[in-house]
């Protein structure tokens, strides 16, 4: 599975983006899905997850509210919609996807991941 990240940009504190990640190669509809970030100087952390199916989803408490994970499975390609931006969103944005269906409390976890994309940066301004 190839990934494809899109969707970055400059927006102003208060704003929003919408984020792609269109994948390719074998099967997208059964793999789970994540988006990570990591700010600079700081660890890559977990964002939000999709189940393979799109009926299950998991966030961050730091993005909960603010931001939704979703997936077109016919488009092969899940989105993250980032609504009421702030500065400390700022970081580069990576999706990922599972090899094999996990349970949803454990897709919080990098390591639970088998491909990843290349990143897209956000930067928020205050």
């Amino acid at each position: 599975v190839q990934l494809q990240a899109s969707g970055g940009g400059l927006v102003q504190a208060g704003g929003s983006l919408r984020l792609s990640c269109a994948a390719s190669g074998r099967t997208f509809s059964g793999n789970d899905m994540g988006w990570f970030r990591q700010a600079p100087g700081k660890e890559r952390e977990f964002v939000a997850a999709i189940r393979w199916s799109g009926g299950s989803t998991s966030y961050a408490d730091s993005v909960k509210g603010r931001f939704t994970i979703s997936r077109d499975n016919a488009k092969n390609t899940v989105y993250l919609q980032m609504n009421n931006l702030k500065p400390e969103d700022t970081a580069v944005y990576y999706c990922a996807a599972t090899a094999r269906r996990q349970v949803l409390s454990s897709l919080w976890l990098a390591t639970r991941y088998d491909y990843w994309g290349q990143g897209t940066l956000v930067t928020v301004s205050s």
